[in-house]
Parts: C-alpha cells; structure tokens; sequence
C-alpha cells in the first residue's frame, strides 16, 4: 500500500474537495477514486482518514507548498502549539483578542523558550497563516460569561429538552475527559503520598470517552500520556499497539487535541452519513468555535451544572473505573500471593489494556440508564435492571480489598472517586505549563511490570501462579481474550475458596486433637 507521503499535497486537497462535494462517498471508493485519479496505489483507510482531518491545512497552502509531497514544516512547532492552547483557552474564557494582543503574546512565548535568533518578525503575513493553520477567524467581542446556577438551569430545561426532542437517542452523543492515577494503591496512607507523586511522575493517564444515548455505539476511547513511546511501548506508537493515543508533556487534554478529536468524530458522522448532536461541559479545552463541522452539532451545558445533567458524570465514568480497578486489585492479589515487593507496579501498557477492556465491558444498558438517570428525555422509559451488575462489581472490590495487605483501606467510593483525577482532566493551564507542554518525549522513566514465567506443579500456590501467566500472556484489547480473562479468575476464585475452607477444617480438627 502507498503511504500517505507519496501524494502530493495538491492531490490530498482534491481528495477533500472530492470528499466535499460528495458527502456520501465511503473512505474506500474515495481511496479508490484517488488511485484512479492520480495512477497510483489505493490509499489505506487511515490515509484517507488523516488526510480528511487536514483539509484546512492543505487549504491555507501557497502553489510551492501545494507541489511538495511533504507539508512544509513549521519553522518553530513548540511556539505554534503553545500559542495556539493559548487562543483556545482565552476563546473558552471570552476574552477577545487584537491580532496585535496575539502578537505580542508569541514575542513573550519566544523569549520564554528561548529562541533568540531564530525569532520570528512576527509580521501581519505570520500572523495571517498562522491563524488559518489553526482555522482561526478574526476575533469578536463577547460579553462576559459567568457562572450558572442551577435555578437557572430549572428555568432553561424545558429549552434543552426540546433541543433533544429533534434527535434520536443513538444520535445523542456525550463526551467528557477523567483522569485515571492507574497504579494508585488502595490505602488511605499509600494513596495520599501517591497522588501527590502522581502529580509529577508519569503515573497519569487522562481518558476521553463519548457514547450514544441507548448506548449502542461506544466510540474508541482517546488515551493522553506523557510520553510519545513509553517504555513498555517497545519502540512502536500507540496506533501499531491497537490505541487511539496522543501525548504531551502533562497527559492533559489540550484545546489543539480536542478540536482533532472532534473533526475525527465528525469525519466519522459523515462517513456514516449520520447528522448527531454532541453534548459537551464547559472544559477549558472544549472549543469549539470556528471549526467547520458539518456532521456534528455541539450543544455546551451551562457552567457549573454537568454534575447534575451529563450522562457521563451521572454513572458511566464511574462504571469504567470500576472496571478498570476491579482488573487492577485483582492483579495485585496475585502479585502479593508471588511476594512481590510492590504489588500496584505495572507498565503503561498493562494499565491501558485493562483500561479499554473496562469500557468495552460496560454494557449498552448500563450507559442507556445514565442518560435516563439525568431526566433530560421526555420519552417514556422502562426501568432498567443494571444496578444489580454494579453492585456486584462493587462487592468484588470490596472483596478484593479485604484480601489486600493494607493498613487503611479505602472505600470503593474512595477508590473509584478520587477527586484529584477530575481536576488534572478539566482544570485551565498556566501560561508556564503551556510551555511545558509543547515538548515531546520519545521515553518515559518507569518500572515495568514483571511477567511470571510459566510453571505447572500442582501445588495450591502453583496452580494460582500457572493461572496467573496464563492471565498475563492475554491481550485484554481483544474482546475473545477478555472471555478467557474471566474464566481463568472464577478458577483462582474457586482454588482460593477451597483452599480456605480446607485450612479452617484444618485449624478445627488440630483443635480437636
């Protein structure tokens, strides 16, 4: 297959307009439009996706750059990135910007990171390209926007309702980001010193995820690191491993990352031919003006209300880090019964297979009900039996907590709520930070966890640690996989059981005699 390099920045412009001018072509006819077109191999599906996404750079080209079979690079890529968060915050904020105010803003960037020379003029020509790299349009005053209580909210719900009255469920869609402390111990002691760590280590993942109203269509989950190739990556990216992951210096979610979700997102609408409305919180990252969307319509809750109206925070983020922490204790049981010396060490990559089996594990029906639970849809619902399914999980967490060594334990509300992994997801960057996170990493500094070699004696503790290789060597992405997982833990449930119930009768009978 051609790589996406072989064509020439024109001919992606044509796939674009082509795809324009024909909303309703599939990814593989426009492929094979372009091989037709320009004499060449059939583009892959991913090609013609990342193409799709980069209509408006192809568009802001001058004729030289249009000839290159490669896009010309940005002369200083750290001051674009960083500069354009900061639009992105400020157009969240309202505040309304001079292209002079940008300006200067870049000269205080470029001394900030130190370019010295190789600074840009800064010209009107600079700012024009810069603006339409990005989609940029000439800036507008706003009023100020203030905060919403949740009267007002009362007094605005029959509004919002009938906006949703124009749309199917399975085209009413959901979005939001939780940030995800995926080696935290569940130890009030532990746990405390942890977060403070996680803060600056690389122990933080932050999580994107989006679903349909009846819950029939979960998109692929959007994972943010800290590093490009983590260690356990072993030299390949995300893609090649099965994830949709991007990264940057903090593993938060960035007004530049968001905006590429979303055209993703739409790209995907219009490739189904499907017209959805998206509904979203207030995040500092969620901007959403002047992008050309054509497929999804954006709906943005009100401040300080999406406690109380966003699906996601009414239940499904919480069904996720159940399942996420239920994949994490029960590893840990194994890692102590194996006197491991840090029973919670794993490796980013572990921790992001548990994480996508979880939110593959939760059900239609669970997701279906957070929507109900929210009370925005005046369609008559029955009610739905997925209470039982999360109890059980909780009851499981609380088992596994119980056969932990911990000194203080958490409560599973504890352990599934931590507040910290909200604000690393949502809060605003500081002009410094922004900086920081324009620098990429090619390695992240961490232990990665251990794999027991495979050993059949028949031996209680040996059979609990051949199940445990067997359980190591799954690929938790595959949903076939997921099936054995569950198998091979209801087995070391039950050798663990009789084992107790054996070593009571024991105890009873040496008693006795």
């Amino acid at each position: 297959m051609k790589s996406s390099y072989s064509l020439s920045n024109d001919q992606k412009l044509k796939i674009c307009h082509h795809k324009a001018a024909n909303p309703s072509i599939k990814q593989s006819a426009l492929a094979n439009w372009a091989m037709q077109q320009f004499n060449s191999k059939v583009p892959t599906q991913g090609t013609i996706s990342n193409i799709l996404a980069k209509r408006q750079q192809y568009e802001s080209m001058d004729s030289t750059e249009l000839t290159s079979k490669r896009q010309r690079a940005v002369k200083h890529p750290e001051l674009d990135n960083v500069l354009a968060n900061w639009v992105l915050q400020c157009q969240a904020r309202r505040v309304a910007l001079s292209g002079d105010l940008i300006k200067e803003k870049a000269r205080q960037f470029a001394r900030q990171l130190e370019l010295g020379e190789r600074t840009p003029e800064f010209s009107n020509g600079w700012l024009a390209k810069f603006n339409i790299r990005h989609g940029f349009k000439a800036q507008k005053s706003y009023g100020e926007s203030g905060s919403t209580d949740l009267d007002a909210i009362d007094r605005n719900m029959p509004t919002i309702k009938e906006k949703l009255q124009s749309y199917s469920l399975q085209d009413i869609y959901n979005m939001d980001e939780t940030g995800l402390f995926y080696r935290m111990a569940p130890d009030r002691t532990i746990a405390r010193r942890q977060i403070e760590g996680f803060k600056k280590d690389k122990t933080r993942l932050t999580f994107v995820f989006a679903a349909n109203a009846d819950g029939s269509h979960k998109m692929e989950p959007l994972i943010i690191g800290n590093a490009q190739r983590p260690r356990a990556f072993n030299r390949k990216k995300g893609e090649q491993l099965g994830f949709y992951y991007c990264s940057n210096a903090k593993a938060w979610m960035t007004g530049l990352i968001f905006r590429e979700w979303l055209q993703k997102m739409d790209q995907q609408m219009q490739d189904a031919n499907r017209k959805v409305l998206l509904l979203l919180d207030n995040a500092p990252s969620h901007v959403v003006r002047d992008l050309p969307l054509t497929n999804v319509q954006v709906f943005l809750f009100p401040a300080n209300t999406t406690s109380k109206i966003q699906p996601m925070d009414a239940g499904i983020i919480a069904a996720f880090k159940r399942r996420y922490r239920r994949f994490q204790l029960q590893d840990a049981i194994d890692r102590d019964e194996q006197q491991k010396a840090d029973i919670y060490n794993v490796d980013q990559l572990i921790a992001m297979k548990w994480a996508k089996a979880a939110w593959n594990d939760i059900s239609s029906k669970t997701i279906a009900n957070c929507f109900k639970h929210i009370g925005l849809f005046k369609r008559e619902t029955q009610k739905n039996e997925v209470g039982s399914e999360e109890q059980d999980i909780e009851n499981e967490l609380k088992d596994a907590i119980n056969q932990l060594p911990i000194s203080r334990p958490m409560s599973v509300h504890e352990l599934i709520n931590p507040e910290e992994e909200q604000q690393v997801a949502h809060e605003e960057i500081s002009d410094e930070d922004l900086i920081k996170l324009s620098s990429s990493q090619d390695q992240e500094e961490e232990e990665d966890g251990e794999v027991m070699d495979e050993n059949p004696p028949m031996s209680t503790k040996e059979k609990l640690n051949v199940l445990h290789s067997c359980i190591s060597f799954l690929d938790l992405s595959n949903p076939n996989h997921v099936i054995a997982y569950k198998v091979l833990r209801n087995k070391q449930f039950e050798i663990r059981t009789i084992e107790k119930k054996q070593t009571t009768l024991d105890r009873y009978f040496c008693k006795e005699y």
